[in-house]
């Protein structure tokens, strides 16, 4: 009896990938990654665009653009082999992640009051109104 042990070659890319491509690869992550951020500090800072209906309207309106943009950025980073901080499973979830960032950020909630506790411009009205009627 003659037993014979295989060894099992791991996958490689036989060829080395193109300088134009891995530039691609670098400037769609470097891409995506600044959208995201943007986004996010667009999103931490609403409650100062919220003091002017137009300044709400436009945070929504640019955090749903930068999110979707970089959405897709993302799926086309996966789809064409890059990594995102060296995993190539971790862009579609991102990916999923900024399009219900997106989705979320285009509700408009017109100053209602969603937490159940009052906001510090509200606090500031009313002591407005407190003083100008004193």
């Amino acid at each position: 009896m003659r037993l014979s042990i295989s060894t099992v070659e791991p996958k490689t890319h036989k060829c080395t990938p193109n300088r134009k491509d891995v530039e691609l690869l670098a400037n769609l992550e470097t891409a995506s990654i600044t959208l995201c951020g943007i986004a996010m500090l667009l999103w931490m800072s609403i409650g100062t665009f919220t003091r002017a209906e137009w300044g709400e309207v436009f945070a929504q309106k640019t955090i749903f653009v930068l999110c979707v943009t970089s959405a897709f950025l993302l799926v086309l980073l996966h789809h064409l082999g890059g990594e995102l901080w060296g995993s190539r499973n971790v862009a579609l979830p991102f990916a999923l992640t900024a399009l219900i960032v997106a989705a979320a950020g285009s509700l408009n909630i017109k100053g209602q009051d969603v937490q159940g506790e009052i906001n510090p411009h509200e606090i500031m009205r009313m002591r407005k109104r407190e003083r100008d009627e004193d």
